[in-house]
């Protein structure tokens, strides 16, 4: 039988995420980050988007209302990470998170992209990047993709907002 591959269209459609306090989520993913509100599911959950797609982004209580995050060193969701289209648009959302005190966990440049590391109200891994055009991909001998992790000059980036 011929090993399975899956399908080169496939993408990541959705997260939905079990947040401890609703309000506070929304207050971040739409308030800070932007996301469009789609619909109100009662008084448990939420969905948002970016550019009228019916949801991005779940919000729920349904198993988590006023608990605790996960401890560290369990599993668990690592980051999710949003796509922005441009090193501006990147640039953009950094000077809105510095606007509401938002504090980063870290910024990098991989050559591939460049990327923003922050946590949620509710300590989820958030990544904010945009990936350079593949042209400017750094590539090994082989021509294989070869990323790294460098420092990202917020500094500099601040500049293309």
């Amino acid at each position: 039988m011929a090993k399975y591959e899956i399908p080169k269209g496939v993408r990541v459609g959705h997260i939905h995420l079990k947040v401890s306090n609703l309000a506070r989520a929304l207050g971040f993913y739409h308030g800070v980050l932007g996301f469009e509100v789609m619909q109100h599911f009662g008084q448990s959950a939420v969905f948002l988007s970016a550019g009228g797609y019916h949801h991005h982004i779940g919000l729920n209580i349904w198993e988590s209302r006023d608990g605790a995050a996960p401890a560290e060193g369990t599993t668990g969701l690592y980051h999710v990470a949003f796509l922005y289209p441009t090193r501006r648009d990147l640039a953009q959302v950094l000077r809105q998170l510095m606007s509401q005190g938002v504090e980063l966990d870290g910024a990098a440049d991989h050559g591939v992209s460049e990327a923003l590391y922050l946590r949620d109200p509710d300590g989820n891994g958030v990544e904010l990047y945009w990936d350079r055009p593949m042209a400017e991909w750094p590539r090994d001998a082989k021509g294989g993709v070869e990323m790294f992790t460098r420092p990202l000059d917020l500094a500099a980036l601040l500049l293309d907002a």
